[in-house]
């Protein structure tokens, strides 16, 4: 039998079996790494358009330019994400690591390191909503400076003569402060600075106005409030601008936001909180009124201490007047007081005759 490597090898014939056919290899398509990276691009950015994103907040940082970036994750992934200055203007709280928020943006592909990240326009709390929380960081924060304390508080003057009010010309809450005013304190000068009270103007409109009254010689307070509406209506008075420019202002400040209800910032670092704006009136004219009621206190002791001293010494002449030896006093005096007069007149008649003598000696032939 001979070898099998004695044979010459052929290579298989075309027509073999069908298992031994191959299609014609694929032309390859080569691509750079940045088109590869246009192309991921593309379907991240184009067909996945706007997402919602639920995450932790870590690595947060604020740089200098005003651009938030951070990481949001959960337990098993996580994802860059950056917010620009224009939207970080807008939010109502302060992100920070640790914090359970849900996100609205796009995802972008960073070309040169080949890595994505979701690009933020919008944030809020998971949970407990923007504007609470906000107003939960901020008062957090202005109390441990210390702007909430008792002992920085200052008394309102009891007798104001000019009385500042910050508020708007339109609102109902002007009316009812000048219509207790009038009623209460007519004589008081009231220095009026208008100023809007709700939307995106309200706090740099407020800080102006309360600026520009501090500076009004002789003001002795000032009002600064609205009257009642929604959290968002109410905002610009939980701004911390807001709030430290009522810190900083040299004369006292009664805050009058809302209803009774309603609490704000303005409230904890003013110098005196009132429920109402007219409720605010009515603390200014009852410094007033307690100081009219000292003056009259102190007037009706000072007449009762005249009073009884009268009536001690009155008491006193009298007890003289009783004694032996004193009786019928007022008729003597008045006797020496009729001698005493014959005196006087007897000696103005002799210098008179006196005067005349001289005259006469002096001027013999005047007649």
């Amino acid at each position: 039998m001979p070898d099998l490597f004695d044979e010459p090898f052929e290579e298989p014939s075309a027509r073999g079996s069908a298992r031994d056919v191959r299609p014609p290899a694929p032309q390859r398509r080569i691509v750079s790494v940045s088109q590869l990276t246009s192309m991921i691009r593309s379907l991240l950015e184009d067909q996945l358009g706007e997402l919602w994103v639920e995450g932790e907040i870590s690595n947060c940082r604020v740089w200098n330019t005003g651009h938030m970036y951070f990481t949001l994750r959960d337990g098993d992934s996580q994802i860059k994400a950056v917010m620009f200055r224009t939207a970080v203007r807008y939010l109502r709280f302060k992100p920070e690591d640790g914090l359970h928020v849900i996100a609205r943006g796009r995802l972008n592909v960073y070309a040169p390191k080949g890595e994505y990240q979701i690009t933020c326009e919008h944030m809020e709390p998971h949970g407990l909503g923007a504007l609470q929380l906000a107003f939960e960081q901020l008062k957090k924060k202005l109390q441990a400076e210390g702007l909430f304390e008792a002992a920085r508080k200052r008394p309102l003057p009891a007798l104001p003569r000019k009385i500042g009010i910050v508020t708007s010309l339109d609102g109902a809450a002007l009316r009812d402060i000048v219509k207790v005013l009038a009623r209460r304190h007519p004589n008081a000068h009231l220095v009026i600075r208008p100023a809007r009270v709700q939307g995106d103007d309200a706090a740099p409109e407020i800080i102006q106005g309360l600026r520009a009254i501090a500076r009004v010689p002789g003001v002795d307070v000032i009002i600064v409030g609205r009257g009642g509406g929604s959290v968002e209506d109410l905002w610009a008075f939980n701004e911390e601008r807001v709030a430290r420019a009522i810190a900083a202002c040299p004369v006292p400040v009664i805050s009058a936001v809302g209803h009774e209800t309603d609490v704000t910032i303005a409230d904890f670092v003013a110098d005196l909180r009132a429920p109402t704006p007219s409720a605010a009136a009515e603390m200014v004219v009852a410094a007033k009124d307690e100081f009219c009621s000292r003056i009259d206190r102190l007037h009706q002791r000072l007449h009762a201490v005249a009073r009884s001293g009268v009536q001690r010494r009155r008491n006193a002449l009298h007890g003289l007047t009783a004694r032996r030896g004193f009786a019928g006093w007022q008729a003597r005096v008045a006797m020496h007081g009729r001698r005493a007069a014959e005196l006087a007149h007897h000696l103005r008649r002799a210098a008179l005759r006196d005067i005349v003598k001289v005259l006469a000696r002096r001027h013999p032939n005047a007649h």
